[in-house]
């Protein structure tokens, strides 16, 4: 997906053995769709080449403020009025300090000087040894840059280049993508705390068979990436799913219906919007075996009762809260439910709505969604049903959050 087709980035590089995650950064922002301009420090090829950045952001690379290709000889000027954004990474504690004190002795601290505050944001992504990371120096001018309006980016943790573990290694070219998608979209729902449950439950039979479904969680863990992207809180309930949780969301692990309720009962009085995509089982059955159960070879199959789950969704909806948040009144929980039938869509997932209580819910064809990246969705509230053509699920995910904003807002309509 373009996440950032039409922007121009500045790609800033200083000192520090991480500039190597800087080149699969370029072209990750390159396939996402932004043009990157590079500018490194003296400091910066020493560890990779300005020939290796060129070939991946297809633009000459700049390292001096007396370039000689610029007609008025003030790349500072130039190169930051084009800028969409500014990102440094990455970013050694020498530079930050730079930024703090207002440095201005290279070209790249020059032109993050020079930048018009008020449309070209600044975001640096540090990278450099434990010890330096947690100088109270280095957290000063953290903390000082942040209050300058700046965007420090989080630190990693694990092994680095000195042989050390710890805090501040530079981030994971993905994840820096990922919060600067999230930086440029609109915070549609900024202020608000999501809930959202993914994925299967597993009920067991005994230690080693359970029931389960063919859910695997990517239409939930889109909807908590674009929800968190829009600007809100998002807790995520996920079943037993092996998907990486989204940044900046908060993750409980679950696994059977039971668990899920009990998860979400813990968290849903802080929510205000509560986003039930599980894919939650049935029934369970009434005696799960404290042993595995065996075959004796005399062809007699066992028999199995089953007992019904707990609904989650309507447990949640029919709650004082979430029959405020149906008539839209003030303090009310916003509920939204999935529907995955395998026929017969639209009365399903209306009848549905009505009895679960909820004033939207989602419907899909379950076996032509499970497991894939691409859904169709079919949106039904009191006013009927709106069709949502076959698209990436994060896509997908994209659009019902601004459809749910829109709802929450108070207009009332569909979008």
């Amino acid at each position: 997906m373009n996440d950032l087709a039409g922007k121009h980035i500045v790609l800033g590089l200083t000192g520090g053995i991480a500039c190597f995650k800087a080149a699969e950064l370029c072209r990750a922002l390159v396939k996402a769709g932004a043009t990157v301009q590079v500018v490194m420090t003296a400091a910066a090829e020493h560890f990779i080449t300005p020939v290796t950045m060129q070939a991946l952001s297809n633009r000459p690379v700049y390292g001096s403020q007396w370039d000689a290709r610029e007609p008025n000889n003030m790349p500072h000027i130039n190169l930051s009025r084009a800028a969409d954004a500014i990102l440094i990474a990455p970013a050694s504690a020498d530079f930050m300090a730079k930024l703090l004190h207002g440095r201005a002795d290279e070209l790249l601290s020059l032109m993050c000087l020079a930048r018009p505050m008020d449309t070209v944001p600044l975001i640096v992504a540090p990278a450099m040894n434990r010890e330096m990371w947690a100088n109270p120096a280095t957290q000063r001018n953290v903390a000082l840059l942040k209050a300058d309006g700046i965007l420090v980016l989080d630190v990693g943790q694990g092994d680095q280049a000195c042989g050390e573990t710890g805090d501040g290694r530079m981030l994971e070219a993905d994840e820096i993508l990922d919060d600067l998608i999230a930086f440029f979209t609109p915070k549609l729902l900024a202020g608000q705390r999501l809930l959202v449950t993914a994925g299967p439950t597993y009920e067991a039979i005994d230690p080693v068979r359970g029931i389960t479904n063919l859910s695997s969680g990517k239409m939930g863990f889109a909807i908590a990436r674009a929800a968190r992207e829009a600007g809100a809180e998002v807790t995520l309930v996920a079943g037993p799913v092996s998907l990486p949780t989204p940044r900046g969301v908060t993750r409980i692990n679950v696994k059977s219906a039971r668990d899920m309720l009990g998860a979400v009962l813990s968290c849903v009085d802080q929510a205000t919007v509560f986003v039930a995509t599980a894919a939650v089982a049935d029934w369970r059955p009434a005696i799960a075996a404290d042993q595995k159960i065996k075959k004796d070879g005399s062809g007699d199959t066992p028999t199995l009762h089953f007992i019904e789950n707990p609904d989650i969704l309507a447990t949640v909806a029919q709650s004082p809260r979430g029959q405020r948040g149906a008539s839209g009144e003030p303090g009310g929980l916003y509920c939204v439910g999935f529907a995955a039938e395998s026929h017969d869509l639209l009365a399903h997932a209306t009848a549905k709505r009505l009895r679960k209580g909820v004033p939207l819910l989602v419907g899909n064809i379950g076996p032509a969604t499970f497991g894939q990246d691409d859904n169709a969705l079919l949106l039904v509230d009191a006013h009927g049903a709106t069709e949502v053509p076959r698209a990436p699920k994060l896509e997908l995910a994209r659009r019902l959050i601004a459809n749910i904003a829109q709802r929450t807002l108070g207009s009332g309509q569909k979008s």
